[in-house]
Parts: structure tokens; C-alpha cells; sequence
């Protein structure tokens, strides 16, 4: 029998990201001044933190959250498993759609030029 976390109340279970021991830069950071990582994906969510529209979550989200609050918990090795009260969650990673007109298309504008060059 598989045994899984079922987060209760305004709760969802996050799996932390790795820690950083490099900067962006390449800069290779010694174990005392590691740059705490406090972003991870978003494993289950609770029944309460589902129905309410207020919490724009879902399953396998990216998001940032204060890790002061964050009760670890032990299930698999080696992985980094929190459940995180939703009012931790602070920001949840998102892509915007490309559109067509952030491309520059020509046509969009055409209809002002031709109305400059009638006057």
C-alpha cells in the first residue's frame, strides 16, 4: 500500500526545489552561505484550497513560497517535500501567450497611415 499527503485546511504539499551552490555568475557558494531556495512544485492541494477561486493554484504550479512556516515532511528519501499554508504562497510562475501584434505586424498599423495622408 502507497502512502501519500493529503494536505487539510487552506494547505497544499510543495516539492522544493534543489538549493543553489552556484551563483548565475558561476560563482561557487561554500555550504554556510547557501542561498536558500524557496521555490518548488506544487504536489497536492487541499479540497479547501481547490474550491476556492481566490487561490488560483494548481497541481504541478512553480511557485515561491516562505519557507518560515513550511512543515517538512519525511515520506521519500531524498526528496524535499513541505506542506505550506496557502497564505505562504506569495507567487505562482506563470507564461504569457505570445501574441501576434507583440511581433510588430504591419497591418495593424495601416489604417493610420492612410488617414495621415489624407489630410
Amino acid at each position: 500500500m502507497d502512502e501519500f499527503v493529503e494536505p487539510l485546511g487552506p494547505r497544499i504539499l510543495i516539492r522544493k526545489d534543489e538549493s543553489r551552490h552556484q551563483t548565475k555568475g558561476g560563482i561557487v557558494l561554500p555550504d554556510d552561505a547557501e542561498i536558500p531556495t524557496i521555490t518548488g512544485r506544487v504536489v497536492e492541494i487541499s479540497a479547501e484550497v481547490e474550491n476556492d477561486e481566490d487561490f488560483p493554484v494548481s497541481k504541478y504550479d512553480k511557485v515561491l513560497f516562505h519557507p518560515k512556516g513550511a512543515i517538512p515532511v519525511d515520506l521519500e528519501p531524498n526528496n524535499v517535500l513541505y506542506v505550506v499554508s496557502i497564505d505562504d504562497v506569495v507567487a505562482v510562475f506563470r507564461r504569457s501567450p505570445k501574441r501576434d501584434s507583440e511581433e510588430g505586424d504591419v497591418s495593424d498599423y495601416s489604417e493610420f497611415d492612410d488617414s495621415d495622408e489624407a489630410s
